[in-house]
């Protein structure tokens, strides 16, 4: 049967966000038990003492670590670019769309805008400036288009080298966006860069919540 102790570190391991703010002492263990209870209390089929949450969580909390260095592999601040003026096109896989990739390629044969793919297994996104719009959505043509969004925003962070080799660099980025509630729309990665799209309306936003990471 399920132990108390058990019970508590399997709730606290499903959220980074418990595990994390634990390991750094920002939980109050005492208010946290009495909100654990009654789902401790369903796993184990009957009442427990919230004295015995608290006791197992503070066993737990001193075996918590923070589990990345993933900051230190920032030496500097790293470059960031905001980009605006943004649309995407999601769009269903097909033979005829395979063909059509070269052309859309070359209306930006002088890079002058901002132009990325990501091919699914069943679907391809396009991120592209909103100059381009016109010209991409006649060459796709009659292909199927799952969805659209209009009036975004990028923000591309450039990594180091090391940043392959070390866990969690996103969840870096990506949790206090998650902490503030800022949605994105989507993330493009390449090795070195790392981009996030948002609606306009939360760049600004997230761009501070990001610059403040290095403050």
């Amino acid at each position: 049967m399920i132990t108390i102790p058990e019970a508590a570190k399997t709730i606290i391991k499903r959220s980074r966000y418990l595990t994390e703010a634990m390991s750094k002492g920002f939980i109050n263990n005492s208010s946290l038990a009495r909100y654990m209870k009654p789902e401790i209390e369903e796993m184990l089929l009957k009442k427990v003492n919230a004295s015995s949450i608290i006791m197992a969580l503070n066993r737990l909390q001193k075996s918590l670590k923070p589990q990345s260095q993933y900051k230190n592999i920032f030496q500097a601040p790293p470059t960031t670019i905001i980009r605006s003026n943004l649309f995407e096109i999601n769009l269903v896989n097909s033979e005829t769309l395979n063909t059509k990739y070269l052309t859309i390629l070359k209306l930006n044969t002088q890079q002058r805008f901002f132009l990325t793919f990501s091919k699914g297994i069943s679907e391809l996104t396009i991120i592209a400036n909103n100059e381009m719009r016109e010209e991409i959505k006649k060459i796709v043509g009659d292909e199927k288009i799952i969805s659209e969004f209009n009036n975004l925003s990028s923000i591309t962070i450039h990594l180091p080298k090391t940043a392959v080799e070390t866990p969690a660099v996103f969840y870096f980025f990506l949790k206090s966006l998650a902490w503030e509630r800022v949605n994105i729309i989507e993330i493009v990665s390449t090795v070195s860069e790392f981009t996030l799209i948002f609606e306009d309306k939360n760049v600004n936003k997230a761009f501070s919540i990001l610059k403040s990471l290095f403050n």
